[in-house]
């Protein structure tokens, strides 16, 4: 009997450590998936030419650069027009968590941002081409927000 008493308060710390640790892990990879699926959601829409969706799911520091009709008409016309195709496929490479990372010089860094590769692979006019990029999700009051890169 004073063994089991014994027992119990190790059995106790261990299951707090395994919860704890699983805990973690699944914060963690929750984050990740969710950055994932923002990047993964915006290539949709731009895949299906639906740019003003796209536009909504871009952080405020990009929807500075670009004012929605700016955008709308220029991912059109640089994608289609200019590459001569009518769509593309995506892959999504590998996502990694980035710490204090910031778009551009002068704006304050993001608490919370993955960097994910995307490679966009086109058929047009000018043959098959892959466009390889680096986009970065930053959470922004809860929800997951698409930047690109602008650091010289």
């Amino acid at each position: 009997m004073k063994q089991q008493r014994k027992f119990l308060p190790i059995l106790f710390i261990c299951l707090f450590l395994i919860a704890s640790t699983s805990l973690v892990i699944f914060l963690f990879n929750n984050s990740k998936q969710q950055a994932k699926g923002a990047v993964d959601e915006f290539y949709t829409y731009e895949q299906e030419g639906d740019f003003s969706s796209s536009w909504q799911l871009l952080h405020p520091y990009m929807k500075e650069k670009f004012s929605k009709g700016h955008y709308i008409q220029d991912r059109a016309h640089v994608f289609m027009n200019h590459f001569g195709v009518t769509t593309f496929s995506y892959t999504i490479e590998r996502t990694e968590k980035l710490k204090d990372w910031k778009m551009e010089d002068g704006l304050d860094p993001v608490d919370k941002a993955y960097q994910v590769e995307v490679v966009q692979t086109f058929k047009g006019k000018y043959g098959h081409f892959d466009l390889h990029q680096n986009v970065f999700a930053a959470e922004e009051e809860g929800e997951w927000k698409i930047m690109w890169d602008y650091n010289k």
